[in-house]
């Protein structure tokens, strides 16, 4: 594995999704599996839009002191690594119009072609209380995954978390649900106006 390029790549990905407002200055995560017992993840300090070496540490599954280091999401990644195979890559992103769609409703049923054919429809789930949320998260996450076979998740007022074999393809899905849930948005402002 060519962890030089792996870095690269996250960072490219990472300075595109900062772009689009996916990731804020400290807000966001994303990581990749290097070996069966290993990963790459940002650290704390990590700003998307600068994504270099420094800023990415690799992490054994038991922990030691780099783990001080890391991103505060990585006990959510390494649980997901753990335990889901079909994980190579793991984002945590708080795309605008999807985290605002998520606040009022429960589904995203997208209306537009690709949303529907790439995505289909995506339940939103509630975290209930947010004091004790990242105690919950790392178990409640995976399971999630595992229980419900999928590799995206939509959690109200928090973000989206998402994984796939392939980084483009992972970056694609979220793409995809971005656009459709502005689109969703448009449309229910559109039709606001048309009552007016």
């Amino acid at each position: 594995m060519n962890k030089t390029h792996l870095k690269n790549q996250l960072s490219t990905l990472s300075l595109s999704m900062f772009r689009k407002d996916f990731f804020g200055i400290y807000h966001g995560s994303i990581s990749a599996k290097t070996e069966s017992n290993r990963f790459i993840i940002n650290t704390k300090e990590a700003i998307f839009d600068a994504i270099d070496k420094y800023s990415l540490i690799e992490l054994y599954f038991k922990k030691d002191y780099r783990w001080n280091q890391a991103s505060l999401d990585a006990k959510i990644h390494f649980n997901i690594y753990s335990q889901i195979s079909d994980a190579k890559f793991i984002c945590f992103s708080m795309p605008p119009f999807t985290t605002a769609y998520s606040l009022e409703h429960n589904i995203i049923s997208p209306k537009d072609y690709f949303g529907y054919q790439e995505i289909g429809s995506i339940e939103i789930i509630d975290p209930k209380q947010f004091d004790d949320w990242y105690d919950r998260a790392q178990s409640e996450i995976t399971y999630y995954f595992q229980t419900k076979k999928t590799n995206i998740m939509v959690i109200r007022g928090y973000g989206v978390y998402a994984f796939n074999r392939d980084l483009h393809e992972m970056a694609k899905q979220l793409a995809i649900l971005e656009k459709s849930c502005r689109l969703l948005m448009l449309e229910s402002s559109q039709n606001d106006c048309n009552f007016d």
